[in-house]
């Protein structure tokens, strides 16, 4: 049992010499009958099997924690392979039982995420939609929980993250007057200014925009900033706590005079936390996520943008009819979508088109093409052109997925791609039925990507706990707990040799970037300066242009707000290096069919040749115990190697992003000399 520890480290479950704390309380019967509500009964039915399931091997586990316990607790030194498996026991225990799903809404100001959103809730104005006012480009997380009250968290900048954003803004505002530029030119109150001037007036008052960085450090703000950087929000009623989040995340128009206190504060907001009391429409686990479809000016904002969608195993690009058949910004989406499938942890990608009521009959029926039958009634009209949009961009974002995915990826394998939907139309039911309005089947979406996960994270739980019991139930066929030794000298040079193998094999698997790089590489050298001039060319003329051009270079490249496109050099420049390597890049981190490129069939291989030296060395030692022992040693190293896959999966955005961080790095002294 010593000897346990010397062989799978100290990761991912480190001796603790604290091995006698309690584990977590469990949760009451109510509590987790509360989580079936928003189940049909069918899918309740194998919800509470898998329940059941994981309540019973945790409370085997706790039973078994509580005796290990007892049985060592007057010994005077406790060996370090018993200290390691009661801090497994307690890690297994207190392992949480789901990780959440993140379900991204990604799309522009106006799309209908809010309004969808609320209707996927079935809260009619929950969240405030976009009319004449603006809503906030923060992120807006809502999820449903066991509390009894509507609560929200409104999380604010840090008094650090915002000195630093008010140094960009007032550098962009105040800039050395230069003897050859004309006086009007001076203030081109473009939107990168017009934003800058609102965000200091806002917070500040008016006139800020003419103070210095030194003068407004020194300022009082006009609103009140908790020193916690939290605001906690909680109501009784869905509809008494949208009154109050209202202000927080609603940009109200800039020529309205008397703000709130509430609204004075919205520069400093950073992101916003809703959760539901145990909605019988979202389960306990699922977490919507209204994702802005630009990013932000805040450093710190904008990397929770990134961070944000690379966390999302679930995309749902949204965009509203009118929109949905072309556009820059529709593009952008689909395409930082896509990233989102190579960088981060996202595993579906679905365009869900809104406001698909909308429709001009006249017009409609003038340019049909479809001629098997007429049509008699705007709701036929509707219900025919939401098929042929299904069918025409089904096809396209499949062939785009094609071009960057690897063949066997999941998100292919979906028959349909693209939901038409009409929250509207949820409410009224003026044209449409409920159904056909399809907020039902993204509701069954959202149940079944739940209810399959639960299924494996059950799967691993029980597998995974299997071993330590096996092993700790060796304990009470003894007076004393094993004490046979492992020969560790031949043990660790085999594992060194196939170290060494494996690192050969990940040596081949990136061997096959090389040639679609340097093709990448060649492609953008030769057009940079068409890319460059295709960033910074806008349609409506380039007049005040200087003052954005001046935001980007500020940052590094990178210029976000609520009004423009997203502008992106470093990206842009990098671009046809990604179209090159995406389809390998992809290859090597599939989780799908093996290929002598793919990463992780190698470590699957890595595995199994350690589980079975552990075989062999349990028969040719003649171990006492060797089922226990073996099943033990096997299991935990499939912990240990599928911690590493989970390693390797969170850092290959580090990989992915290598490209456009080493653009921004090399172009830094270029940006500051702008």
């Amino acid at each position: 049992m010593e000897d346990t520890e010397d062989f799978v480290g100290k990761g991912p479950h480190p001796v603790d010499d604290d091995v006698f704390k309690e584990p977590m309380k469990k949760r009451k019967r109510s509590d987790r009958d509360q989580r079936f509500r928003a189940f049909p009964s069918v899918e309740q039915s194998a919800l509470k099997e898998y329940e059941k399931l994981e309540s019973r091997t945790r409370r085997v586990l706790s039973n078994t924690y509580q005796k290990l316990i007892q049985s060592v607790f007057l010994d005077d030194s406790i060996p370090n392979g018993v200290k390691y498996l009661i801090n497994r026991l307690l890690a297994l225990i207190e392992k949480p039982s789901l990780d959440p799903i993140y379900i991204g809404l990604f799309g522009s100001t106006g799309a209908g995420k809010s309004s969808l959103i609320n209707a996927i809730i079935q809260q009619a104005m929950f969240l405030p939609v976009s009319g004449e006012s603006i809503c906030t480009s923060c992120i807006v997380q809502v999820s449903s929980g066991c509390c009894e009250q509507y609560e929200a968290k409104i999380h604010l900048l840090s008094d650090q993250e915002w000195k630093e954003e008010l140094k960009n803004l007032t550098k962009l505002l105040h800039r050395t007057e230069e003897p050859d530029r004309e006086e009007a030119d001076v203030w081109d109150r473009d939107d990168a200014v017009e934003e800058a001037i609102w965000k200091l007036q806002m917070f500040y008052g008016n006139g800020a925009e003419r103070k210095s960085y030194e003068e407004l450090l020194r300022a009082r703000p006009k609103g009140k900033i908790p020193t916690s950087r939290i605001i906690t929000l909680k109501a009784e009623e869905a509809g008494e706590l949208s009154v109050k989040l209202d202000p927080y995340i609603r940009t109200q128009r800039r020529d309205l005079d008397g703000e709130s206190a509430q609204t004075q504060i919205w520069p400093l907001i950073k992101h916003v936390e809703v959760t539901l009391p145990k909605s019988e429409l979202i389960p306990e686990g699922v977490v919507l996520v209204d994702i802005p479809g630009t990013g932000d000016f805040n450093s710190k904002r904008d990397e929770m943008w990134k961070k944000t969608i690379d966390k999302c195993s679930v995309i749902w690009v949204i965009s509203d009819i009118e929109r949905v058949s072309g556009g820059r910004a529709h593009e952008d989406l689909l395409n930082e979508s896509i990233k989102a499938c190579q960088r981060g942890f996202c595993r579906d990608v679905a365009l869900v088109v809104t406001k698909t009521d909308k429709l001009h009959l006249p017009e409609y029926l003038r340019e049909r093409k479809v001629r098997n039958g007429a049509i008699l009634s705007q709701r036929e009209a509707v219900l025919e052109r939401n098929e042929m949009i299904k069918l025409q961009r089904n096809r396209i974002l499949k062939e785009k997925l094609k071009r960057k995915l690897p063949g066997d990826s999941k998100v292919l394998e979906a028959s349909n791609l693209v939901y038409t939907v009409s929250a509207q139309e949820y409410w009224q039911q003026a044209l449409l039925t409920e159904e056909e309005t399809e907020i039902p089947r993204l509701r069954g979406y959202i149940r079944k990507r739940l209810l399959d996960k639960k299924r494996r994270m059950v799967t691993k739980y029980v597998t995974e706990a299997f071993g330590l019991l096996l092993l700790t139930d060796s304990f009470n066929c003894m007076e004393n707990p094993p004490n046979e030794y492992l020969h560790m000298s031949g043990l660790r040079r085999f594992v060194e040799e196939k170290i060494q193998l494996l690192e050969k094999a990940i040596d081949q698997c990136f061997a096959h970037i090389e040639q679609p790089l340097q093709e990448g590489v060649r492609n953008a050298r030769t057009s940079y300066r068409r890319i460059l001039g295709a960033c910074l060319v806008r349609s409506r003329g380039n007049q005040g242009f200087h003052q954005t051009l001046k935001a980007v270079c500020l940052k590094n490249g990178v210029y976000a707000s609520r009004t423009l496109a997203r502008i992106d050099l470093n990206e842009a420049i990098t671009q046809p290096i990604y179209d090159q390597i995406d389809p390998v890049f992809g290859g090597i981190f599939r989780a799908g069919m093996p290929t002598g490129s793919t990463l992780l069939p190698h470590i699957e291989a890595f595995k199994h040749s350690l589980q079975e030296k552990m075989m062999e060395i349990g028969v040719r030692n003649g171990w006492k115990y060797e089922s226990y022992k073996k099943s033990f040693l096997i299991q935990e190293i499939s912990a240990i190697l599928g911690g590493l896959e989970d390693y390797i999966l969170r850092k290959k955005r580090r990989i992915y992003e290598s490209l456009t961080t080493s653009v921004q790095n090399d172009l830094k002294p270029c940006y500051e000399d702008v």
